[in-house]
């Protein structure tokens, strides 16, 4: 069925990927690269609709959500994003319905709030006609303000990904963050495993701040290893030198291990992947739970599936980087 036949003409539609870290979280925050990917297999979906009832009416199922933008609190993530978009727009919102839905799994690093917020400003932004600001960059940015209600100090990793859903190279930077595409010289065959163990990204980030400030030298020399890292692992992708990138995962996994940001179930089921014969395993996102991801030849996806499973893990997604 196609999308035209199942939306009216009133109606905007968009939807936004989920997205993994492959190397440098946490140290992105203080300036150092990292290197992000969407994951495609999972997205959020945004339908805005025009309603012949007053008022902005906002729906979220699967978070068993149904209210309205008017009476939202300002920490509203959705009700910002649409707040964003009209303040942008330079217009009042007429009268809609905005339903989102997501196959991401929640808290689990996976980027699902950013794709969320990219997947309602890109269709609002649409269905009010307001092109430039449907834009990659415009939606970007406008998403980077929802993060800022989640996370607090987030290091505009995640916006960015869901937006251009593309492999990028991130330095977070003043005036403007580097954000450079490149291209996957070889597939990359990832499994991304869920511990179940939710990851609540603002307070593993706050805690690792205030790590930092308690010890700044220990943490500065930690964050430049995991730049060293990403600046390494970018090549790596570039030449499909796959081995080299399991090598360097692990690396990025000890210094995060350093920052106490893995935890029992992340290190069990990394142990278990590589028992497995996985190339390289590491945390991805924030950590404390969430997810950990592993670098696969194809013909170890079975293998390492079940080894995975095994050792505890909620649920094993498959993506291949191309």
């Amino acid at each position: 069925m196609t999308q035209s036949s199942v939306l009216s003409p009133q109606s905007s539609f968009a939807t936004a990927p989920g997205k993994i870290i492959l190397f440098g979280e946490h140290a992105v925050v203080y300036g150092r690269p990292a290197i992000a990917a969407p994951v495609t297999q999972v997205r959020a979906t945004a339908v805005v609709e025009d309603s012949a009832t007053p008022g902005v009416r906002l729906r979220a199922p699967d978070l068993g959500r149904d209210y309205w933008l008017e009476a939202a609190a300002e920490d509203d993530p959705f009700a910002r994003a649409g707040r964003a978009v009209a303040e942008a727009a330079g217009r009042r919102l007429p009268d809609l319905v905005i339903t989102v839905q997501s196959t991401i799994p929640i808290a689990s690093g996976l980027g699902s709030g950013a794709a969320m917020a990219a997947a309602v400003i890109r269709a609002l932004a649409r269905h009010l006609g307001a092109s430039h600001l449907a834009e990659d960059e415009q939606v970007s940015a406008l998403t980077y303000e929802v993060e800022k209600l989640l996370h607090g100090t987030p290091s505009g990793i995640d916006n960015t990904v869901v937006a251009f859903e593309r492999p990028v190279y991130f330095v977070r930077r003043q005036p403007q963050n580097l954000i450079e595409t490149f291209q996957v010289a070889t597939p990359l065959h990832l499994l991304v495993a869920d511990t179940g163990q939710a990851s609540a990204t603002g307070l593993v980030v706050g805690d690792v701040r205030r790590q930092w400030q308690a010890e700044p030298a220990r943490f500065e020399a930690l964050f430049d290893g995991c730049g060293r890292v990403a600046e390494a692992a970018r090549p790596a992708i570039e030449q499909g030198e796959v081995e080299r990138l399991g090598r360097l995962m692990a690396e990025n996994q000890a210094y995060l291990q350093e920052m106490t940001v893995s935890s029992p179930e992340l290190e069990r089921l990394i142990a278990a992947a590589l028992a497995a014969g996985a190339l390289g395993a590491k945390l991805s996102g924030a950590g404390r739970g969430g997810n950990m991801i592993t670098l696969i030849r194809p013909e170890q996806e079975a293998a390492v599936r079940e080894a995975l499973l095994a050792a505890g893990a909620r649920s094993v997604l498959a993506t291949v980087l191309r």
